[in-house]
């Protein structure tokens, strides 16, 4: 029986989302996660031409990323018990007006020093907590969906909202090679945050979703000390109460829920370490290993976005036939076979652009079905939390990635040996540990 037609004893239910409302939301999310991704990928593209204009040279510009990355998994984890506790159409609005604060004042910020810049940057933590958000309110919207043919493909169209990943990285790359000569570095900043708030706006439309009205309900009976309404209001629409009422970051690690954040969360550590590599350094380790020189590395950019997105769409889609932690694991083992063959086969430049891009197909694609799966995995009421602890393991795997790639290096060792260990391996291993998560069939989330 659908939500929506199920009454507590007052004769109280969630409000019903129409269709309409369920496909401007999902425009909505796709939107806001392309401008979070153009804000956070703008930074890194712009930061050497930040770093001369200021005087920084480039250890310096390597301690300002490493402490954005710190700072960025601060902020994203915050967002979780914030978002369950205000809502997931409160957290969409908030995260996208604080990534277009987070790239106004990155205009001025690197005039009042680095600390303050790198301060200003933590809270482009917003913009990537943005997905976490988006996979929150989307597998609820979605789960709660009377339509038949979206609960069906729902994995299959989460992946399109996903894939605005290489969308906003190609609006970046494009964007920035034709204004940076126009409008300079900061204009390049303050453009950014336009769309970014005329999306916030357009967000105060969005509908809560009912599982979120529901958790809001029980929230609200159980402070105003009407515990058994409450209690009611679980049972009827099938929430644990007692897990409910621990709600927050130690919910999180108690019960089923322990198991999700500490498999998932070791997972997508490791995998972002392979992603730091391959993907952000994906370049340099090409030319260092096999010493084939790009002409012009927009064509990789724009290869690799490419080839992302189609991977977004085919696992997404896998992912509602073959279930998504089957083919997340699948997806990133295939991924770090196929990085090793890149690094350890011959210097020939089709066999090195195809085993790289085939790489960036299973490394990239998963995160479709990946991200709708960790907001499976959690009850309502800690859905966000939960999530945003995952989440916050990608920034910290790739400083570990970094900092260890950077020893190796450092050690006269070289490329090839460096994203091995820190790259291939890792991507491989996270692979195999998504296999120790739970698997969650999507009618029994809720």
């Amino acid at each position: 029986m659908s939500i929506y037609n199920k009454l507590d004893l007052t004769g109280w239910k969630p409000r019903q989302l129409t269709s309409q409302e369920v496909r401007f939301a999902t425009w909505i999310a796709f939107f806001a996660w392309v401008f979070a991704v153009y804000d956070f990928i703008l930074f890194g593209t712009l930061l050497p031409e930040i770093g001369r204009h200021f005087g920084w040279g480039e250890v310096e510009q390597a301690e300002i990323a490493t402490w954005v990355a710190v700072g960025t998994a601060v902020v994203a984890l915050a967002i979780g018990p914030i978002v369950d506790k205000l809502g997931r159409r409160k957290g969409i609005i908030f995260t996208v007006a604080g990534s277009a604060l987070c790239s106004a004042l990155t205009a001025i910020g690197g005039a009042w020093g680095k600390s303050p810049l790198i301060l200003i940057r933590s809270l482009g933590g917003l913009g990537y907590a943005e997905e976490t958000v988006n996979a929150t309110y989307l597998t609820e919207l979605y789960g709660a969906s009377e339509d038949p043919r979206l609960t069906k493909r729902r994995g299959f169209i989460y992946s399109l909202v996903q894939g605005g990943w290489p969308v906003g990285a190609l609006i970046a790359a494009g964007l920035t090679a034709l204004l940076l000569p126009i409008i300079g570095w900061q204009g390049c900043f303050i453009f950014a945050a336009i769309p970014a708030v005329v999306i916030a706006i357009m967000a105060r439309k969005l509908k809560e979703s009912p599982q979120f009205q529901i958790h809001e309900r029980i929230s609200r009976l159980r402070k105003s000390g009407a515990v058994s309404e409450a209690q009611n209001v679980a049972q009827t629409y099938g929430v644990d109460y007692d897990e409910h009422s621990k709600a927050g970051l130690k919910a999180a690690f108690r019960g089923p829920a322990r198991r999700a954040t500490l498999v998932i969360g070791a997972a997508l550590l490791l995998n972002w370490a392979a992603i730091q590599v391959f993907s952000v350094l994906g370049t340099s380790v090409i030319v260092s290993v096999h010493h084939i020189s790009f002409e012009n590395s927009l064509i990789i950019l724009v290869l690799s976005n490419l080839v992302g997105y189609c991977g977004y769409l085919s696992h997404g889609w896998m992912g509602d036939k073959i279930g998504r932690r089957n083919v997340i694991g699948l997806g990133w083992m295939l991924g770090g076979l196929s990085f090793a063959g890149m690094l350890f086969g011959p210097s020939n430049m089709a066999m090195v652009v195809g085993l790289y891009s085939l790489g960036l197909f299973f490394l990239i694609g998963p995160y479709s079905a990946a991200l709708f799966f960790i907001s499976e995995s959690f009850p309502t009421s800690i859905r966000a939390t939960g999530g945003a602890i995952i989440h916050a393991m990608g920034p910290i795997g790739a400083v570990v990635a970094g900092f260890g790639a950077t020893q190796v290096l450092s050690a006269g060792s070289d490329w090839q040996t460096a994203a091995l260990w820190f790259g291939a391996v890792p991507c491989f291993l996270s692979g195999m540990l998504m296999f120790a998560a739970r698997h969650v069939r999507p009618e029994t989330v809720q």
